[in-house]
């Protein structure tokens, strides 16, 4: 049975994927986390390894010990991606690794939108270190995580607001308001990836597509489902690239731990992608195409799943 290991999968999108992977029985799934803990493991049904990103040589000596043939990377650094690097180099390194997802998600980023959101450019920067590697690996971009959205709906995500205050029936919305936009739940991504992680041949990227539709069309549902009216703004591309954005009442919840200029900037980045088509995915192969048999949620089901009362 493979081993496949999930950095940062104590929690997030990760520990959806680890449910999902426990839930197909297919594999040997071990977490990677920087503490261990008896009693999270038990929470979670997967053995906790710790491990230090600042020892690449013990990172592939804990790998090569475990017989970790596959690594899927949802670890963040709000610092850089030395981390991620790291786990890289030693799964480069591990004799007995050879597959590897990297903590991407989302889009395919943009170069020079990285001046705007900084983690492109560090995401980007993941890709090009792995191709240098001897490492099987593949990015997987599902669009925006309708968790954010779904308030009570279950998640690990720790929650964020951006482009639209649900509690609050407020939206600041990015561009025109009909851009395309692709929202799946990491309950639907964690499903698709574990089926994914069983394939023979793995592509340098893959799309998942839980469903797409505007923002403005994300609010109408949204007052349809809710029965309230929200009031809605919108942000010229102008203002997002000045690091401006309408700000939404449960904004005021991220200032302690972000302050406002910096969230801005970072909500402004998030604004021009939606702004410029890059959440409108595009991909001949979907994994939605290559496994059937996994229906992800769409918007409206959620919202009603969610919000009706």
């Amino acid at each position: 049975m493979p081993v496949i290991a999930v950095a940062g999968g104590t929690g997030g999108l990760g520990r959806a994927i680890v449910d999902a992977l426990n839930a197909a029985g297919k594999s040997k799934v071990v977490v990677l986390s920087r503490q261990s803990s008896e009693e999270k493991e038990k929470e979670i049904g997967a053995p906790i390894l710790a491990v230090d990103y600042n020892d690449v040589s013990g990172l592939a000596e804990i790998l090569e010990k475990n017989n970790i043939d596959t690594i899927i990377s949802t670890i963040s650094n709000p610092t850089g991606p030395e981390p991620e690097f790291a786990l890289i180099d030693a799964g480069d390194k591990s004799v007995v690794t050879k597959r590897y997802i990297p903590a991407i998600w989302g889009i395919p980023y943009k170069r020079e939108l990285a001046p705007y959101f900084p983690p492109a450019g560090q995401k980007l920067d993941i890709l090009a270190k792995l191709e240098k590697t001897s490492l099987d690996y593949t990015a997987v971009y599902n669009g925006l995580f309708l968790d954010y959205y779904v308030h009570g709906v279950p998640s690990y995500l720790s929650p964020i607001t951006f482009a639209v205050d649900v509690a609050h029936n407020a939206a600041a919305i990015p561009g025109t308001g009909n851009e395309p936009v692709v929202f799946t739940h990491t309950s639907d991504v964690a499903n698709f990836v574990a089926a994914y992680v069983e394939s023979s041949k793995w592509e340098k990227e893959v799309y998942i597509i839980g469903d797409k539709l505007s923002l403005d069309e994300f609010v109408k549902l949204l007052e349809e489902v809710k029965g309230v009216k929200f009031t809605v703004s919108y942000d010229s591309e102008e203002d997002m690239r000045a690091g401006k954005v309408t700000e939404l009442p449960s904004h005021v919840h991220a200032y302690p731990f972000l302050p406002k200029p910096i969230f801005q900037g970072f909500m402004g980045g998030m604004g021009l992608m939606v702004a410029d088509g890059s959440f409108d995915l595009k991909a001949e192969r979907t994994l939605n195409s290559e496994f059937p048999s996994i229906k992800p949620q769409s918007v409206k089901e959620l919202l009603i799943k969610a919000y009706k009362s």
